[in-house]
């Protein structure tokens, strides 16, 4: 026989679920601010154990070159080894993501300078040839966009049971860009696709689904979508206020799917008190929007999702 997950909440009963879980969030951010704790962690990102490589030419780096871009690429959780210049991510049709910090290399290498080579010639002599150093900046591809496929980084897919069946549908039918990778999460308005570490980055991997589902709430607020107003930037009122409709949404969302993160969703919504005290109503304007976000999301799921997986193992046996 199949097996039949919890029916998404709808009605009257995901409205009572909304307000419950938004007066919660009142009361706790009413009683003061609670740090927020990122749920994944470097950690618990395994950097693939191999020379560090340029991204361009395949030649390995040598020397202390090696240690310092192991060390960076362990530090920063990346996914890859390759490395590559601003420049040299230009003319691949790509480009370093903006704010990304780069990693300093050193180049070492000895010439014989022009007037050497002259005294030499004139002297019968062996012309000397003079050591240099020279620094200069690469990042990893997991810090770029754009690239080629065969040079970008492609996170290896995450265990199957680590994603709750229902969210993965939901993702799938939302048709929006959702790529699993590198250290950070977010989503890019202007490209229109969002990013997220692998769930075995988290601490805790349930915690996944409520990040997932944040980022997509952002994406939900495409002109092509819900057409929300994402103009600001970090630190400006509308970036706050996007904040709070994105985390409760995906507090509604993961209560309307039975998932229940151990993240608390109050304690990130609490980072952003400061900002929102000078708005005694935008909490409730929030959740409002947040409520129309959950909907627009949980639309794409149908009444009851099957586990064909489990469906076919269950005609199996018998």
């Amino acid at each position: 026989m199949s097996r039949h997950y919890p029916r998404a909440r709808t009605g009257e009963d995901r409205t009572s679920l909304y307000d419950d879980i938004t007066n919660k969030i009142i009361a706790e951010l009413e009683a003061g601010r609670v740090p927020w704790v990122q749920p994944w962690g470097t950690a618990a990102v395994k950097t693939p154990l191999a020379l560090a490589k340029s991204a361009v030419t395949g030649r390995p780096y040598s020397g202390i070159n090696i240690l310092i871009l192991w060390g960076a690429a362990t530090e920063r959780a990346f996914t890859a080894q390759s490395w590559l210049t601003f420049r040299q991510a230009l003319s691949l049709g790509g480009h370093v993501r903006k704010g990304e910090r780069g990693t300093t290399v050193v180049y070492a290498d000895r010439f014989v300078p022009a007037d050497g080579k002259r005294r030499a010639s004139e002297n019968g002599e062996e012309a000397q040839a003079v050591a240099f150093l020279k620094r200069f900046t690469v990042f990893n591809t997991d810090q770029c966009e754009g690239l080629p496929l065969e040079i970008a980084t492609t996170a290896p897919p995450p265990p199957p049971s680590l994603i709750e069946p229902r969210v993965k549908q939901l993702i799938k039918a939302t048709g929006i860009d959702f790529r699993i990778g590198g250290n950070r999460a977010f989503y890019v308005p202007a490209e229109d696709y969002v990013q997220v570490p692998p769930p075995q980055a988290y601490f805790e991997p349930i915690n996944w689904h409520r990040t997932a589902l944040h980022e997509l709430a952002h994406a939900s607020g495409h002109p092509s979508r819900l057409n929300r107003d994402l103009s600001g930037g970090y630190g400006t009122k509308k970036y706050a206020f996007e904040e709070l409709v994105a985390e409760i949404s995906a507090a509604f969302t993961c209560a309307s799917l039975s998932i229940v993160p151990t993240v608390r969703h109050a304690d990130y919504i609490g980072s952003w008190l400061d900002v929102l005290r000078e708005d005694n109503r935008a909490i409730v304007r929030a959740a409002s929007q947040a409520n129309k976000v959950a909907d627009y999301l949980l639309g794409f799921l149908p009444e009851v999702v099957v586990d064909m997986t489990v469906e076919r193992a269950d005609q199996d046996a018998a």
